[in-house]
């Protein structure tokens, strides 16, 4: 899917999106900050590109409704138009049906999908587990070719009722139920993964894995022979913020962190 063997995959994290608390844009005006965001990653040499309604808080729990799965759908088809890149989509919290469904109808590459094996408990309520019937649902609209990264043990959320489940069951459960694809993170937004974490999930199953937040470009050599990508987010924006405006400084140094571990 990617030119590097290595990806850095980058966020974009379109605003708040028409009918939700935060609203301010019109559609028009979302998508053209994002496409401005796309050409800074293009030009910077990122591999890959990941949309994500991160502005939409408070979230809804474990479906959106119509309104926001059209502006996704536009949304996405300018990312992937402007970046020209493999791109991805994530819609929160736990809007794994519909973002199959706008990935599909928008020819990108991948969905990011919590909530896939076992339950966490999240600020939004309880996520249960959606692999069943959201990999019936990609046969059934015929997007196969939609691959499925699932976020294991996933920020932002209680884990204690899956307490005596470790991370790498966790990840093998998730490449059990058909995943084509894991995610390791931090406890939050910008915080790095646990290498003990990162090591267990890779003893544990065999499918890519990716980390899904604290890379930065000081840290990244140490993670890079432990994972297959990175999916980075906060350290490309000013101040480290991921609701501040992409900072193209900190995407070059990232690619040249990245170039100088060997791509």
């Amino acid at each position: 899917m990617f030119a590097s063997p290595k990806p850095v995959i980058a966020m974009v994290h379109v605003g708040a999106l028409p009918g939700t608390p935060a609203a301010r844009e019109s559609l028009r005006e979302l998508e053209a900050r994002a496409v401005a965001e796309c050409a800074i990653y293009r030009d910077a040499g990122v591999h890959g590109v990941a949309l994500e309604n991160m502005h939409d808080v408070p979230y809804l729990r474990g479906g959106v409704g119509p309104e926001i799965t059209a502006a996704m759908t536009v949304l996405a088809l300018a990312v992937k138009g402007a970046s020209g890149l493999p791109c991805g989509i994530q819609i929160l919290a736990g809007a794994n049906h519909e973002a199959m469904a706008v990935a599909h109808a928008a020819g990108l590459d991948f969905v990011r999908v919590e909530g896939f094996a076992f339950a966490h408990v999240a600020d939004e309520g309880t996520i249960q587990s959606s692999a069943a019937s959201l990999l019936r649902f990609r046969r059934h609209i015929g997007a196969e070719r939609v691959q499925v990264w699932a976020d294991v043990k996933k920020k932002h959320a209680s884990h204690a009722i899956t307490a005596d489940v470790g991370i790498g069951e966790t990840a093998a459960a998730a490449a059990f139920m058909r995943a084509d694809a894991v995610i390791v993170t931090g406890s939050a937004t910008g915080q790095e993964a646990s290498v003990d974490d990162v090591a267990e999930v890779r003893r544990h199953c065999a499918v890519p894995l990716y980390l899904g937040s604290g890379i930065t470009a000081a840290n990244l050599a140490r993670y890079h022979d432990a994972a297959d990508g990175f999916i980075v987010g906060s350290a490309l924006k000013e101040d480290r913020r991921w609701d501040a405006p992409v900072d193209p400084r900190r995407v070059g140094a990232l690619m040249a962190a990245h170039a100088r571990c060997g791509g």
